[in-house]
């Protein structure tokens, strides 16, 4: 019986370091809540050690709370599960008729496959290799096939007074430079002067005035922006410029942005073309025939989706998603999030008990918890299809994406955090993965709601990051 009792003694000894050690990170963390989150705000924490299998600290993890673009990593986990790695965004061109001599007689169509990384690059490179085809004259008419989608260019609860700010384009499967026009401000030598101003892509869809300084401290604050009230593309800069700035600013409407300067440089290599174009879905005959097309990977969209945190990229993947799902052509919103909504249920949770608006977290409408997405990430950890292309993607503490200037050198979770953020106004939200100095790998999320300041709460949250890196 004595022996027994030893037995019992000697092995809750064993016990007492791990206990006495999750006590103290448990009392460092609460503690570390209790006197850096701001009066009226609220915050839900789960953290999770995937080496040792067993939840290290909860803190009102089941608080539903508004994602922000944390909402991307249900997003992408989801399209990681659905998608094959190897697939690809495309854009095609092709033309319906017959080609006699050197002009086509019949209609040209540009088939978008809401591809998000679409650029200047990628434009000429249609654009040339359709000039190089059999035909330089069109006698017919020039269409692009916007059929992949249905018409909503915004998401669900997405704030019409953002326009025309270039984190929300209006949506469309032809894009050109995401929807937006890219704006660069240098001063002059001289001060006082006009600015130097430069706008990409070139293109006549839109007129460019500038108004701005150089070193001109009564030009006021430097802004870019389009009389967007009027659903009109005339960008205008202005105020002072003391130093390279660079802002994008969304256009109207994107499809249009897209057609007008592919038929403008389409004519500007040569080819005799209509001056009009319109949207029509190719149907495709035996008199179909693909000119060209331009592929985008889809490890490149989910890698700026993740380390820019770019809305475009994760609503297209919404829409692949949907695709994929149901093997159709023209898909909506909510058939991508029919998809998140089963993945939600594979990792044990009911998805009735969250809302889910939107693939990129624009939306005032999500609500989701810190403990959905902790289970979302172990779900991911223990996927060998999902987590390596997952976690290269994630921007990684003081080094690059949306947590460059985060947790920099000389802290415990410098490079040692790779995390999605996610924030406006109110919140602010931080959900990845970190590396712990025994050397355990830890999924957590903490979700900060009701607050003013995002840099109060981002103390808070590296701090908590800090306390779990170095335990």
């Amino acid at each position: 019986m004595i022996k027994n009792y030893l037995l019992t003694f000697f092995f809750l000894l064993t016990l007492l370091p791990s206990t006495w050690g999750q006590n103290r990170l448990t009392e460092r963390l609460d503690s570390l809540i209790n006197l850096k989150l701001p009066d009226g705000a609220d915050v839900g924490v789960s953290v999770y050690d995937l080496t040792a299998n067993k939840q290290l600290y909860s803190y009102r993890e089941n608080k539903l709370s508004r994602p922000a673009s944390t909402m991307k990593l249900l997003t992408v986990i989801t399209a990681l599960e659905n998608l094959d790695p190897q697939d690809v965004f495309r854009t095609e061109v092709w033309y319906k008729g017959i080609v006699r001599q050197d002009t086509l007689i019949g209609d040209l169509y540009v088939i978008g496959g809401f591809d998000p990384e679409f650029n200047d690059v990628a434009m000429d490179s249609l654009v040339s290799k359709v000039r190089s085809s059999s035909f330089s004259v069109i006698q017919g008419n020039i269409y692009g096939d916007v059929s992949m989608k249905d018409s909503l260019y915004w998401g669900t609860g997405w704030l019409w007074d953002d326009t025309p700010g270039g984190y929300q384009p209006y949506m469309s499967p032809l894009m050109l430079n995401k929807g937006t026009i890219t704006i660069t401000a240098l001063p002059a030598s001289t001060k006082g002067d006009s600015a130097i101003v430069l706008a990409e892509p070139l293109s006549g869809f839109y007129t460019l005035t500038n108004d701005a300084k150089s070193k001109d401290y009564d030009a006021g604050k430097f802004s870019v922006s389009r009389n967007w009230l009027e659903d009109k593309n005339d960008i205008i800069v202005k105020g002072n410029v003391t130093g390279k700035r660079k802002e994008n600013v969304n256009v109207y409407p994107s499809q249009d942005f897209f057609m007008y300067t592919f038929i403008e440089r389409l004519r500007e290599k040569g080819m005799r073309i209509p001056d009009e174009y319109g949207y029509r879905e190719l149907e495709n005959d035996s008199l179909s025939f693909l000119v060209t097309s331009w592929e985008t990977p889809l490890q490149k969209v989910v890698n700026e989706v993740m380390k820019e945190s770019d809305n475009l990229g994760a609503e297209a993947l919404l829409c692949k998603i949907a695709v994929n799902a149901t093997k159709q052509k023209k898909v909506s919103w909510k058939e991508g999030l029919d998809v998140i909504k089963t993945q939600i249920q594979k990792v044990g949770h009911d998805p009735k008990k969250y809302r889910i608006a939107d693939g990129c977290g624009l939306s005032h409408y999500n609500y989701i918890s810190p403990q959905l997405l902790v289970d979302l990430l172990k779900y991911a950890y223990n996927s060998s299809a999902i987590f390596g292309r997952l976690y290269k993607s994630l921007p990684i503490a003081g080094i690059d994406g949306t947590l460059q200037y985060r947790m920099k050198t000389g802290t415990k979770a410098h490079k040692n955090v790779h995390a999605k953020t996610g924030t406006f106004t109110g919140v602010c939200s931080l959900a990845g993965y970190l590396k712990s100095a025994n050397g355990h790998d830890i999924a957590f999320a903490i979700m900060n709601q009701n607050q003013l300041s995002a840099r109060e709460v981002r103390v808070l949250q590296d701090l908590i990051c800090e306390t779990l890196c170095g335990h």
